[in-house]
């Protein structure tokens, strides 16, 4: 399209090229369902559309910035399936953010798919690198392939006005041809290039951000240096380095030399700070690693996955290694497999005594030795649920040595018997089997596990007895080999606090049903933080979930469980509950829990708030101001523009629960402005994290859902500050976003009064 070209960053290349002309490929969904589609690179670079070879009807098309990753070869189950037939050379599967399923495809030629790699790529690359003002020139450009009908690279009236209702622009007609009119300078009738930026600009502007830019600038039309310091200082709470980083501000966002020059900031470069990562209410400098993490691994939460082989539900779902990689790209840290017997004595992976199919473990091992430490350098604990007969037992062991090699652990990493766990500095690489294991592990350590245990003064020879009786019974049902590689994560059964503090070991861990943890904090909320202070619990969604639904992780981390299993591939509430903790301290999928949870005589029990140590409530007040350009309701009618309203919530200790609401704005999914003030008194902010919900208002049904956006209290910004949506699937979806004004109040001591 002459008039929006393709991004100023790309370099066409032979290879880009290539791929404007299109491809005949086989798109494949299994062993037998292989058909021929067209594929082509559209002229903006950024967008791919595919049509079927027999209809010529255009199927689907998808943006360059949907795509994480290019997988080359056979580098997925269908395609292995189909190695026989086809060549690696051929194949290449596109790998989509989210819970999209991937597309496995079979170019005519090793050539032809090396093409589409290599330029797939080079587009991913610059789509992940672009800042903020080519993002929003990309949106345009996005927005303009969209309503540009006919293709001929212009815009009538008509087609503008489609181009309003697919954006969620509820405009009068006259209201739209006056925007219209005095963007197209050159009076054709049409926009096109640089007049159709100029009516999304004109579409875009935001009054309510230019009211609080004029509040500070004097002259109303620049932020001087020191204006925009005094801004930073009073609203943003931004108190050290304040004028580097009004410098740096300036430097990043102001789009006009001169005035970059005169180190003064404009109106559009105002709104790119507020829109950019400083500008958002996600603190930067907790997005990378900020946290100690030299602490023992009971005093984090951990990232962790229930079933981590299903992409779907529990009785007749898919059993996949994409499960697997999708966890641990999230930055998983704790996987589960289900292993039973297989044949030819190849043990598999499936949910047993129902429909799921089945994957051999040896895959499942491969790819957690190929993807463990890509998102994360951190610890990776795999969950061994064992099935398996004694023969099969000892191939897992094999298959685990063979293929992990080194980054199994297999002993303890100073060859002592451990006072307390080692922690994920030390433990950095390493893969930890979960799993039961015969005798102690200083038994282990201090000689051949075939003598029994000893009794020392102030063990009964009762208990003695007992501890002989469950080593004999767990030699006979578990392999040797395999119990060797269980170190820091034995499995042993909970048999209440008392019992674990005078007889377990912080190399000890306990799985427990949901339903068992809720009792549990109801009855001894104190014992088990306790607990949780000094050895690993995991939790598990009750066997009754069998359509893979999820508990709220939120009442198990108040007790500081730190396993806390969920079914990754169900997306809703609790699944971005765990993204929000773990989005923070570069998405390691370890989070260290609050002081007054790694200590083991700590008083506290999340039922009774007054027991934490510290300063009383925190009140958190949130003016929602606005809304930017948010997404339609999937599967709404077409053209049905949305009446959004803002639910924000508090997930923490049960004091601290509430959720309040905005009204809904009739008709405007585009620009609604709301400017209502939210106000929450938080007991222990530590443990509270905050989801932000738009929603579709609908009086006679469900509201439907339009975008959220979840993160820890302790991360937030306070100030004028962007919140950037993201989609059911956890992935974002810009330019959509809400404008806030956030305030955080720490309590006044008495003598204030």
């Amino acid at each position: 399209m002459a008039s929006l070209p393709c991004n100023a960053r790309i370099q066409l290349t032979d290879t880009l090229e290539q791929m404007q002309q299109g491809a005949l490929m086989r798109k494949v969904k299994s062993k037998g369902w292989k058909k021929q589609r067209y594929f082509k690179l559209q002229d903006d670079c950024m967008t791919i559309w595919y049509q079927s070879k027999r209809t010529g009807k255009t199927e689907s098309a998808f943006s360059i910035s949907d795509v994480e990753t290019v997988r080359e070869g056979h580098q997925s189950e269908v395609l292995q399936s189909l190695a026989e037939e086809f060549p690696p050379e051929r194949c290449f599967t596109i790998v989509f953010y989210g819970r999209r399923g991937n597309l496995d495809l079979i170019a005519g030629s090793a050539e032809e798919a090396q093409c589409w790699v290599q330029g797939l790529r080079q587009l991913i690359e610059v789509a992940t690198s672009m800042d903020q003002r080519e993002r929003i020139d990309q949106w345009i450009r996005d927005w303009f392939q969209k309503a540009d009908k006919n293709k001929d690279g212009r815009m009538n009236f008509k087609e503008v006005q489609r181009l309003l209702k697919m954006m969620n622009v509820d405009m009068n007609e006259d209201h739209a041809l006056r925007l219209f009119q005095a963007a197209d300078k050159s009076e054709s009738g049409t926009l096109e290039g640089e007049e159709f930026v100029l009516f999304y600009k004109a579409l875009t502007e935001r009054q309510e951000v230019l009211s609080l830019f004029q509040a500070f600038s004097e002259d109303g039309k620049k932020l001087t240096l020191l204006e925009l310091v005094d801004f930073l200082r009073q609203e943003q709470q931004e108190d050290e380095g304040t004028e580097e980083l009004a410098m740096e501000l300036i430097d990043k966002y102001e789009p006009s030399e001169t005035a970059r020059a005169r180190h003064v900031l404009s109106a559009d470069g105002f709104l790119m700070y507020l829109c950019s990562p400083e500008g958002s209410i996600f603190n930067p400098r907790h997005q990378g690693l900020w946290q100690d993490m030299t602490q023992p691994l009971c005093h984090y939460f951990i990232s962790s996955s229930h079933n981590t082989y299903l992409i779907e539900d529990q009785i007749r779902g898919q059993s996949s290694i994409e499960g697997y990689i999708r966890a641990l790209k999230r930055g998983c840290r704790c996987l589960e497999v289900d292993c039973w017997d297989g044949p030819n004595g190849e043990p598999m992976v499936y949910h047993g005594h129902t429909f799921t199919s089945k994957i051999p473990f040896r895959e499942v091992v491969s790819t957690l030795g190929k993807y463990a430490f890509q998102a994360s350098a951190y610890p990776v604990i795999l969950s061994l649920e064992n099935h398996c007969s004694m023969e099969q037992q000892e191939v897992l062991a094999q298959q685990l040595r063979d293929i992990l090699g080194e980054q199994l652990l297999t002993a303890t990493i100073d060859g002592r018997v451990p006072t307390q766990l080692p922690s994920p500095e030390e433990l950095k690489h390493k893969i930890l089997l979960k799993g039961k294991k015969i005798g102690r592990l200083e038994d282990v350590l201090d000689g051949p596990g075939d003598e029994a245990p000893d009794v020392s003064d102030d063990d009964n020879g009762a208990e003695a007895e007992e501890e002989r009786r469950r080593m004999k019974k767990d030699k006979e049902s578990l392999a040797q080999a395999l119990s060797d590689c269980v170190v820091y994560c034995k499995s042993v059964s909970f048999r209440g606090f008392q019992e674990a503090r005078s007889h377990s070991r912080p190399s000890e861990i306990s799985s427990l049903a949901e339903a068992k943890a809720r009792k549990l904090i109801r009855d001894a909320g104190n014992d088990f933080v306790r607990h949780n202070a000094w050895q690993l619990t995991r939790i598990y969604p009750s066997g009754m979930r069998t359509d893979s639904s999820n508990y709220s992780p939120q009442e198990m981390w108040n007790a500081g469980c730190q396993i806390v299993a969920l079914n990754f591939q169900t997306a809703g509430t609790e699944m971005d509950l765990c993204d929000g903790l773990f989005s923070q301290n570069g998405r390691c999928g370890y989070v260290l829990k609050p002081p007054f949870m790694r200590d083991e005589g700590t008083l506290f029990n999340p039922a009774e708030p007054s027991t934490r140590e510290g300063p009383g409530p925190v009140t958190l007040t949130i003016q929602v101001i606005s809304g930017q350009q948010l997404p339609k309701v999937a599967n709404s009618k077409d053209g049905a523009i949305i009446d959004p309203l803002v639910r924000v919530e508090i997930h923490g200790v049960p004091a601290d629960q509430a959720h309040q609401e905005t009204k809904y704005i009739e008709n405007n999914g585009f620009n609604p402005r709301w400017d209502e003030t939210l106000q929450f008194q938080l007991h222990v902010p530590e443990l509270a994290l905050v989801r932000f919900v738009v929603e579709d208002y609908d009086k006679t049904s469900r509201n439907d859902f339009v975008g959220q956006f979840t993160l820890a209290f302790a991360n937030i910004k306070p100030g004028y500050r962007h919140i950037h949506l993201l989609s059911k699937d956890g992935t974002s979806i810009p330019p959509s976003s809400l404008f806030v004004h956030i305030r955080i109040a720490e309590p006044p001591g008495p003598e204030q009064d």
